[in-house]
């Protein structure tokens, strides 16, 4: 979650157990895929739910794919990839963590 609040105001959908969209634990909650970006409820109310800074994960060897046997989630311009309780990005070589 970033350091900064981010209400995603105009969020109608109550995401859940059953609302079809990918759920992703993060820092005991848990968030929600939905339209490229990740929903997260807080205090009655949705919010966007993305880190500011570029933390890179070393050390990662995997190479995440289609048929890699990770879920995929769509982040943005790009795909996320669900490993050990957090996304997984390609980026410039190495791993990102988001």
């Amino acid at each position: 979650m970033t350091t900064e609040h981010h209400q995603h105001a105009s969020h109608t959908h109550t995401h859940g157990p059953d609302c079809g969209h990918t759920e992703v634990p993060h820092d005991g909650h848990v968030d929600y895929a939905h339209d490229g970006h990740l929903h997260r409820e807080h205090a009655g109310h949705w919010d966007e739910c993305e880190r500011d800074e570029h933390l890179r994960h070393d050390g990662h060897e995997h190479r995440h794919g289609p048929d890699c046997g990770h879920e995929s989630v769509l982040h943005g311009d790009h795909v996320d990839y669900l490993h050990d309780g957090h996304r997984h990005a390609v980026h410039d070589g190495h791993w990102d963590d988001h």
